[in-house]
């Protein structure tokens, strides 16, 4: 696999979410949506899961659109959240003891979650949230949209700003892992590291120290930046001789399937 031609050929788009995670689409009508769109290569790369990677492979083949095993790992590194994607990924002893783990622990938070609801008088169930998740990786999201649903709260984001974000009242830190230890199962699977959205990171200096780790690529364009940003991180990919990817970060129909292509990273 060969990100900088996947790149440089255009119709891409290498960082989607699927019902697997936290996205609306599920794996099968997600690969169907890139193609009625003209994609020719997808990442799905779902948040610590690798579940609805079969079910998009097979589809992809069937529409002949290339569908990439993908993740993308949670992270934090000196107080920051940092997100990695993995292209290429193959199943491991290493990679699924991990995802297990962060599977149990994001159950047991979302557990302790909606005990905090429930004291504030905003009581649900892990059934309600699980109507969401669909069984799979539980995750904020999925909490915010089952509280929106008990009316509660009159929309999504309004849950996160108040009672979900870091240091709000029903916020629990996830299981943490390090970026060189996500970097390492990546690697062990066979697949290449790559830095997601470093906008969200918002510290250009933290940025250059963790391109020191052994990353293959960092995301140059991604729908929260713009030109100046691609510009820029598209200079630290030239200076660390990293792979230069983009990707939508596609949850739901308010983000555009890849329309930068390869223009916007040129």
């Amino acid at each position: 696999m060969d990100l900088t031609k996947i790149v440089q050929s255009g119709h891409f788009d290498l960082h989607m979410h699927t019902t697997a995670s936290d996205g609306e689409y599920t794996p099968e009508n997600l690969v169907k949506k890139a193609h009625g769109i003209g994609l020719k290569t997808i990442a799905i790369t779902d948040h610590d899961t690798l579940a609805g990677l079969a079910a998009a492979i097979k589809t992809g083949e069937e529409l002949g659109i290339t569908v990439i095993r993908g993740i993308e790992l949670s992270t934090k590194y000196k107080g920051k959240s940092v997100d990695i994607l993995g292209y290429n990924v193959a199943e491991t002893a290493g990679l699924n003891r991990i995802l297990q783990e962060m599977r149990t622990e994001r159950e047991e938070r979302a557990i302790r979650i909606i005990k905090k609801f429930e004291k504030i008088g905003m009581p649900i169930t892990l059934d309600d949230v699980n109507k969401y998740s669909g069984g799979e990786v539980i995750s904020r999201p999925h909490i915010a949209k089952a509280i929106v649903e008990k009316g509660y709260v009159q929309d999504y984001q309004t849950v996160f700003d108040s009672y979900l974000a870091d240091g709000k009242p029903c916020s629990i830190d996830k299981l943490i892992i390090s970026p060189q230890t996500a970097i390492d199962f990546i690697h062990e699977s066979g697949g290449m590291a790559v830095l997601a959205h470093p906008v969200l990171i918002g510290d250009d200096e933290l940025i250059k120290e963790l391109l020191h780790f052994n990353f293959d690529g960092i995301e140059v364009w991604h729908r929260k930046q713009n030109q100046a940003d691609n510009d820029r991180y598209k200079a630290l990919a030239k200076q660390f001789k990293l792979a230069a990817t983009g990707g939508s970060d596609f949850h739901n129909d308010e983000h555009q399937l890849g329309v930068f292509g390869f223009h916007a990273i040129d």
